[in-house]
């Protein structure tokens, strides 16, 4: 063969090549179903808090719901949750490696997974992916609010209702116990929380003993090695295979048992449209666990709940006013916050004798309560970092006021979050005191190996606010400008309630719901 009819017959080759190889990949795709005109005559947007407590009242008030959840349901999929040590493809929402605040050394394949990291300019936010939403990966702890701040928060609720009807409900409903002294005492797990605790107190702090919704029950068999292990085998922010009641086995699975609840998981709401007779029609797309659309499917309903989280809830309704002139009061996106959220931290803590525990449970059960200084407030959390290994170094969750407020935004088809190093000025030195004092009484030295100066002021796994009660929407959460839609999640909030804030959204949705319903808004 010349040389000539070699380059063209190589030519013809490569050429057939990459048409077959572009015909496979055209095959390879998921072709992308389409279905229109669903109709569902409540729909909720999210399956975290606000959603759960909304589908469990309307179920039992006989209302027929259709709840769309972006996330898996874990509980159907036979997909086990991974530990920190370990993490697995289930362990983080389409991305390459893990999330968690610390340590993401771990490559992974993208799967739509239970945790998901929102990276902004100046803060980054952890979400919960999965039917159950947040209560899925955090900890747990389940605390009520100080009345005296409630009441600072919310000066036009009636506080008095509120913590003799509405938080023990809550707290009834989510199953929160809490931890036996005398097996805290004796358990090694917890040596990081009575070393916490104990130089909290050398230093002249008060700590306090915070309630969970994991079972303490389970807890002491799992001990025992009578059950599998779960908080004793490093999984909390991954989710919890045992033990932990999160929304899936509490509002969720009650709400199921009525019959009235349908839950389609892997359905992310694009955005809402307001229709001509005030009805609503939702672009939705399915997925499949590795982020491919499958089908896009419009649906229609009468009456309307976003509960999708307070970011998922401030980017729908921020999105469609963009794209689809959906009407929203002007106050959406304003009065946001972190909820006081700053992560700080002391290394060398007690190293010749035995440090913070190589053994450490991922549930914690204790924290520094300086809410009534009136020059440094703060709750702090005592919180785990379970290494596999004795790390001498001791990890607290600050939740402060929110002295500056911040905003959302929705600017070149991205949500923004206004927010900066002013916002959370006050945090740091709150977080600079206690530490500062912990050391002088305890020693130790600043966590900085792992924060930038001991200082993690942009991590935030409370975001709060955004679409306030009684500001974007009425008293009871009707949102202004529309006579059924309905946002019932943190996003209620005004950036900041003092604690863990899920019993306060559960509360406050039991609230709203109950009136509403009472009100016939959903006759």
């Amino acid at each position: 063969m010349d040389r000539k009819s070699f380059i063209k017959n190589s030519l013809l080759a490569v050429g057939g090549f990459y048409f077959l190889q572009s015909n496979f990949f055209q095959a390879a795709q998921p072709k992308i179903k389409s279905e229109k005109n669903i109709d569902a005559p409540i729909i909720i947007i999210g399956s975290g808090y606000g959603g759960a407590v909304s589908a469990l009242r309307l179920c039992q008030a006989g209302k027929k719901v259709v709840m769309l959840e972006m996330g898996m349901n874990w509980g159907k999929s036979g997909i086990p949750y991974s530990n920190l040590l370990k993490p697995d493809k289930s362990s983080a929402w389409l991305k390459t490696k893990t999330i968690a605040p610390f340590f993401n050394i771990f490559s992974l394949k993208p799967f739509t997974g239970v945790l998901d990291r929102l990276d902004f300019e100046h803060i980054n936010i952890w979400v919960g992916r999965g039917v159950g939403g947040g209560s899925l990966v955090n900890g747990g702890m389940a605390v009520t609010p100080k009345e005296s701040y409630f009441k600072e928060v919310f000066p036009n609720l009636d506080a008095e209702k509120f913590y003799n009807t509405y938080f023990p409900r809550a707290r009834q409903e989510l199953k929160v116990n809490v931890i036996n002294e005398d097996f805290l005492k004796d358990c090694p797990f917890y040596k990081f929380t009575k070393v916490g605790e104990e130089e909290a107190h050398k230093a002249g702090f008060k700590t306090m003993r915070v309630p969970n919704v994991y079972d303490f029950n389970y807890m002491e068999k799992e001990y025992k090695n009578e059950v599998p292990r779960s908080a004793f085998n490093t999984e909390v922010i991954y989710g919890n295979n045992h033990g932990k009641n999160s929304l899936d086995k509490t509002y969720l699975q009650k709400a199921l048992d009525t019959g009235n609840l349908e839950i389609l998981d892997l359905h992310s709401v694009d955005n809402i449209k307001l229709n001509n007779d005030k009805t609503y029609t939702l672009n939705v797309q399915q997925i499949d666990t590795s982020g491919n659309t499958v089908a896009e499917k419009i649906f229609n309903c009468k009456k309307l709940i976003v509960a999708a989280g307070t970011m998922g809830t401030l980017k729908l309704l921020l999105k469609s006013s963009s794209v689809n002139n959906f009407p929203i009061p002007e106050n959406v996106g304003k009065n946001w916050g972190n909820n006081g959220n700053f992560m700080t931290g002391r290394n060398w803590v007690k190293p010749l004798s035995g440090g913070t525990g190589a053994k450490q449970s991922t549930i914690p059960v204790g924290g520094v309560d300086n809410w009534d200084d009136s020059e440094h407030p703060f709750f702090a959390e005592i919180a785990p970092l379970p290494m596999g290994m004795d790390v001498a170094t001791a990890l607290y969750l600050q939740i402060n006021r929110v002295d500056k407020k911040g905003s959302v935004s929705y600017v070149n088809n991205n949500l923004k979050v206004n927010w900066d190093e002013t916002n959370t000025q006050k945090m740091k030195e709150n977080a600079d005191y206690f530490i500062k004092k912990m050391n002088k009484a305890n020693g130790g030295t600043r966590a900085h190996l792992l924060f930038n100066n001991g200082f993690g002021a942009n991590i935030c796994y409370h975001p709060l606010g955004g679409c306030v009660l009684g500001e974007a929407t009425n008293e009871f959460g009707k949102l202004k400008n529309h006579d059924h839609l309905f946002v019932l999640d943190g996003s209620l909030i005004p950036g900041t309630i003092g604690v863990n804030p899920f019993v306060t959204i559960v509360a406050l949705t039991e609230y709203c719901v109950e009136n509403l319903i009472k009100n016939g808004e959903f006759a």
